[in-house]
C-alpha cells in the first residue's frame, strides 16, 4: 500500500523559504514520477513540479520556475520541494502525489500541508 506523507508547511513572510518534504512507502519507486500540487482556497489544484525517481528528470509550473526546487533522495525514498521568494499568492495546501510508470496520470496523494504566505 502506497503512502504519502508531507511534512514542512507553515506560516513565512512573503520572501522567506520552506523545504517541504515526502516521505514516500510501499512500492519499489525507481520508475515513477513524483509530483508537487498545490491548491488554494477557491481554486482549483494546479501543478506546482515534478520529478522522475530514475533521471531526475524535472519539471515547473511557470509561476514557480526559478524559485522553486524539487530534488529527491533515493536512498530515503523522499522527495523534496525547496521554496525560495515566497509571494503570498504561493499561499496553498500543498500535496505530494505519485504517478506509477504504467499510468496516465499521478494516483497517490498524500495529506497535504499548509503553506500560509503573509505579506
Amino acid at each position: 500500500q502506497v503512502q504519502l506523507v508531507e511534512s514542512g508547511g507553515g506560516l513565512v513572510q512573503a520572501g522567506g523559504s520552506l523545504r517541504l518534504s515526502c516521505a514516500a512507502s510501499g512500492r519499489t519507486f525507481s520508475s515513477d514520477t513524483m509530483g508537487w500540487f498545490r491548491q488554494a482556497p477557491g481554486k482549483e489544484r494546479e501543478f506546482v513540479a515534478g520529478i522522475t525517481w530514475s533521471g531526475g528528470n524535472t519539471d515547473y509550473a511557470d509561476s514557480v520556475k526559478g524559485r522553486f526546487t524539487i530534488s529527491r533522495d533515493n536512498a530515503k525514498n523522499t522527495v523534496y520541494l525547496r521554496m525560495n521568494s515566497l509571494k503570498p499568492e504561493d499561499t496553498a495546501v500543498y500535496y505530494c502525489a505519485l504517478k506509477p510508470k504504467a499510468f496516465p496520470s499521478y494516483n497517490y496523494w498524500g495529506q497535504g500541508t499548509q503553506v500560509t504566505v503573509s505579506s
